[in-house]
């Protein structure tokens, strides 16, 4: 079969017809060992994405647990920073994304060159971003950081030191009350996490006393304020593991409920609703672009494929190494 690239450049996946009756769960595995590929799945993917991937987690340990396989391919289930950071990391890898067009609110909000053009206004700060950054501000920031680690390496810093954070402002924010600093912010958020409905929260809070709300610190701060617990997506996970409770309303996407769900059958979770949701959930729909039919041509045609030129990656990758070698020190 003969494939275009207009193809891609008009949809931005291989819209190509699938046989009739294919088993697309059975294919892809058999695609997937053919070719030595390693399927990354994130939270937020849903949930027949997540049981057919190799690993499933947040994107930076995704992409760590990819370098260290001896897989030819990454086929990552997530948004397209996602595989930046992937391909980052494995630069002698094949990096696929089965849908061109899944980006990132809270990555689109911060342009790279505004960004530059703020870091130059403000001379002498260190640049800290949040990993869910597009390449070109990886390449312009000194140390990258996760929800999960921002506050101890914003801690491991001297406190007179003068701080720029991006893109997240809600989590500048959080991190700003957590640690008492006073980083200067980038203005940008996750369409997300941004848009919690805070009255419909405490009304379900009002409706199931028994549930606690957990929530991640891209939320909105009236948000974070009600929460009884606030962390990375992982943390959320682990926390409704080794909590007392059996109900918990979650203030993150969706998607983290399945993983919820089969790690603590026996809970309750409840979807915290969003500004004018219709369905009483909060979905990403760049994550929900993904699909199995996308998976299957993705891995058989290998395409679309990301790149990054390389000495963007190396400046990009400088900025993630510095975050993993204060890690390394502090224990993390």
């Amino acid at each position: 079969m003969i494939i275009k690239l207009s193809d891609l450049q008009n949809f931005g996946f291989l819209k190509i017809p699938i046989e009739k009756d294919i088993d697309l769960k059975l294919e892809i595995q058999k695609l997937k060992k053919q070719k030595n590929a390693v399927i990354l799945g994130h939270f937020y993917i849903d949930a027949d994405l997540q049981d057919i991937s190799d690993f499933v987690g947040d994107s930076l340990q995704l992409s760590q647990q990819a370098a260290k396989t001896q897989a030819d391919i990454i086929v990552f289930l997530g948004v397209h920073f996602m595989a930046e950071t992937a391909k980052i990391l494995s630069p002698s890898k094949k990096v696929l994304i089965p849908d061109l067009k899944a980006g990132c609110s809270l990555a689109d909000s911060c342009p790279a060159d505004k960004f530059e053009e703020f870091i130059k206004a403000n001379p002498g700060y260190t640049v800290i971003s949040y990993v869910n950054t597009t390449a070109e501000i990886k390449a312009l920031t000194d140390i990258i950081v996760t929800s999960s680690n921002a506050k101890e390496i914003v801690e491991s810093l001297p406190t007179d030191e003068k701080i720029i954070f991006g893109p997240d402002k809600n989590l500048g924010n959080y991190i700003n009350s957590l640690t008492g600093r006073n980083m200067l912010l980038w203005d940008g958020a996750c369409h997300v996490h941004k848009q919690f409905d805070l009255e419909a929260i405490l009304n379900l809070k009002k409706e199931n006393t028994d549930a606690k709300i957990i929530a991640h610190p891209e939320c909105e701060r009236p948000v974070l304020i009600v929460s009884e617990h606030v962390g990375s997506t992982a943390s959320l996970l682990k926390f409704t593991q080794s909590d007392k409770s059996n109900k918990f309303i979650v203030a993150t996407e969706s998607g983290i409920l399945h993983q919820m769900k089969k790690l603590s059958p026996d809970k309750i979770f409840i979807t915290a609703p969003a500004l004018d949701s219709t369905c009483g959930c909060n979905d990403c729909n760049f994550m929900k672009l993904n699909s199995l039919e996308k998976l299957y041509n993705c891995l058989k045609y290998e395409m679309p494929e990301v790149n990054i030129d390389e000495k963007l990656r190396i400046k990009a990758e400088k900025s993630i190494l510095r975050m993993l070698e204060i890690s390394e020190k502090l224990g993390l």
